[in-house]
């Protein structure tokens, strides 16, 4: 991929075009069997790889790897950041404060330790090995969080928490490849400019894009109209829009694509789902696709660095978190059961890969280790914590046959032809007034609902990707008015 030629144009088509038909068609069996997705695109790398068909070869310094890798990291900062509820932040302060505080910061602090102690890692360097690992990906947590029998409170920390905890590691990184360039120190009077960098012009870039970007589309939205379909391209122009606005002042393009997608979600302008859930589904196509890439050959570096200490600190990485946040979560109000799946699930993934991968571009002696290390501690998150959510689908897989055994008794329900109509709130009165038997449904997607509680009388919860399960589960009668409503 060094070489960009006809031939090489057309392999990596036709793979993001695989990664896109394989994602499409195991959607459905990896909720179902909580079964990793990203280890079955690190199997596809692998089978591109040197290693299988050959067909895919990449290597640290190649060029391909820094653009997917590039546009990877700056999608999902900007997706998180635009997915977050601010409302619900601000009314779980204490609780992100202690996730990123005491836990992340803390469990990258250990890792660190154990990095500079085991492995003999400069302070710099030892510093970005542990912000990378103690990066939450969100990849890995996302069927975890779409299952139903997660509770509550837990769901919204590992939400929180994969949301927010790049925005206190990325500058982490950033600082420490400061202090690791050909002199060894970063001189005093370029610490004045690094901050400069860092903390005004990339998230000022970041946050004035997206000023303008939303204050221009409610603008045109209200004059003349915006497609839906092209509302949700909108944020794609965003994100790099405002990576691209930092770096050309030299600040910092991922914080300023964060900056841009918090702004966003913290500026009071109506956006519809499409806004984000684009966004967010083409962010993890490129995560699927630079795992793919990855997988082929780079990932499995890892092996080639395996020692007694180098398994140590792998495992101390791993499990370290587990006790950090069970002690930070003391008196947040997260229910036990809450406060275990939380202190478990902190899986490292593509988010960590990415992150190393800054000093490897930034030519950082030394980082090529950095990167094997992490990529051993990766593949084993994959298989411990990417694996943890099939126990939990066992329990949830005999519920689903004995609620399909229950069904199999009862009548199905009629299909029925023609389209659904509309029911005007003095129509639903009427219904009401002559004693119909009518069922409301609130069918809002979840980032709807997290945007307002309020919910209609009587009103009962169907999941919009779980129509015909959650149905039975109500036991909703057939010849009821059925009147379903979203915002």
């Amino acid at each position: 991929m060094a070489v960009f030629n006809a031939e090489s144009l057309a392999i990596g088509l036709a793979i993001i075009g695989v990664v896109i038909i394989i994602a499409a068609l195991l959607s459905g069996l990896v909720e179902r069997s909580g079964l990793p997705q990203v280890g079955v695109f690190l199997a596809l790398g692998a089978a591109l790889g040197p290693f299988g068909l050959g067909v895919l070869d990449v290597s640290l310094d190649s060029p391909g790897l820094r653009i997917v890798a590039t546009l990877s990291l700056a999608l999902v900062l900007f997706t998180d950041a635009v997915s977050l509820n601010i409302g619900d932040v601000k009314r779980r302060a204490g609780l992100a404060t202690r996730l990123l505080g005491p836990g992340t910061l803390l469990t990258a602090a250990l890792i660190a330790t154990a990095g500079w102690w085991l492995l003999n890692l400069s302070i710099p360097a030892a510093a970005m090995l542990g912000a990378a690992l103690a990066s939450t990906d969100p990849v890995l947590l996302r069927g975890l969080l779409r299952r139903r029998d997660v509770p509550e409170d837990a769901r919204h920390a590992l939400q929180l928490e994969s949301g927010l905890n790049d925005l206190v590691l990325l500058p982490v990184i950033v600082v420490a490849i400061s202090f690791l360039d050909q002199a060894g120190v970063a001189p005093n009077e370029g610490l004045a400019k690094l901050a400069l960098h860092l903390l005004i012009l990339g998230p000022g870039a970041g946050i004035l894009v997206g000023l303008l970007a939303v204050a221009a589309l409610d603008l045109i939205r209200k004059r003349l109209g915006v497609r839906r379909d092209y509302e949700s391209l909108y944020s794609l122009g965003v994100a790099l829009a405002a990576f691209g606005a930092a770096e050309a002042v030299h600040g910092s393009g991922f914080l300023a694509a964060f900056a841009a997608g918090l702004t966003i979600a913290s500026v009071d302008v109506e956006l519809c789902d499409c806004f984000v859930e684009y966004g967010g589904v083409t962010a993890e196509m490129f995560l699927l696709f630079t795992f793919v890439v990855l997988g082929s050959s780079l990932i499995w570096t890892g092996f080639t660095v395996i020692d007694g200490a180098t398994l140590l600190f792998a495992a101390v990485a791993l499990l370290v978190r587990t006790p950090v946040y069970l002690l930070s979560l003391v008196g947040s109000g997260v229910e036990r059961r809450g406060r275990l799946l939380i202190a478990w699930f902190g899986p490292s993934g593509l988010s960590s890969l990415l992150l190393i991968l800054l000093p490897v571009f930034a030519t950082v002696p030394g980082s090529d280790r950095l990167f094997a290390i992490c990529s051993l501690v990766v593949v084993a998150s994959v298989v411990l914590h990417g694996g943890s959510p099939m126990l939990l689908a066992g329990a949830e897989r005999k519920r689903a046959r004995k609620e399909k055994k229950e069904a199999e008794k009862e009548p199905a329900l009629p299909a029925t032809s023609g389209t659904a109509e509309r029911i005007s709130i003095e129509e639903l009165q009427r219904l009401w007034e002559s004693d119909q038997p009518v069922t409301i449904l609130d069918v809002r997607t979840e980032r709807s609902l997290e945007g307002s509680q309020t919910q209609a009388r009587a009103a009962v919860r169907l999941f919009p990707e779980s129509v015909v399960a959650r149905a039975r589960e109500l036991g909703l009668k057939e010849d009821n008015w059925l009147v379903a409503y979203c915002t």
